[in-house]
């Protein structure tokens, strides 16, 4: 696998994995993503795409400067792919990012229905840096109420 940055020509392959990926969030109301949430985070970030040999993509990770700081997010890897450990290759291309900006850490905002990733996060480094009120891009369904936890970590 190789680490590469997106260009448009990979979006439907990429909303087709986050969407995947992303299933087990059952309180959202619809899909994770679309190409119009994607091409306005490409305003701001970028999403980088680890690719087998043919250049399939087969996981992803967006990636942005906030002032200092980095953040990621939409990390996904598809089904077929997952266990393997693309998805920590994927965290460290986004790391890795941040080092050549010259940032001083990294943040990812995980929500609190999803408590699974706070063990997975904290392995990897990450600790609780604050609790917000969730804005979600999409509806969540009637009566589910979330929070966001931010993580983050120095670079």
């Amino acid at each position: 696998m190789r680490i590469r940055r997106a260009t448009f020509a990979d979006m439907d392959a990429i909303g087709a994995i986050v969407n995947a990926a992303f299933s087990v969030e059952t309180f959202f109301d619809g899909t994770r993503t679309d190409h119009v949430r994607m091409a306005e985070a490409m305003k701001s970030g970028e999403f980088l795409v680890a690719t087998d040999a043919a250049d399939r993509v087969a996981g992803c990770v967006y990636v942005e400067r906030r002032q200092t700081r980095g953040y990621f997010g939409m990390l996904a890897v598809d089904p077929a792919s997952q266990g393997q450990g693309l998805g920590l290759m994927l965290v460290a291309a986004a790391e890795d990012w941040c080092r050549v900006r010259g940032l001083e850490g990294i943040d990812i905002t995980v929500l609190d229905l999803r408590p699974e990733l706070l063990s997975f996060y904290g392995k990897l480094g990450y600790r609780w840096t604050r609790e917000e009120d969730f804005h979600p891009s999409q509806p969540l369904k009637p009566g589910v109420i979330c929070r966001s936890i931010v993580l983050s970590k120095p670079i």
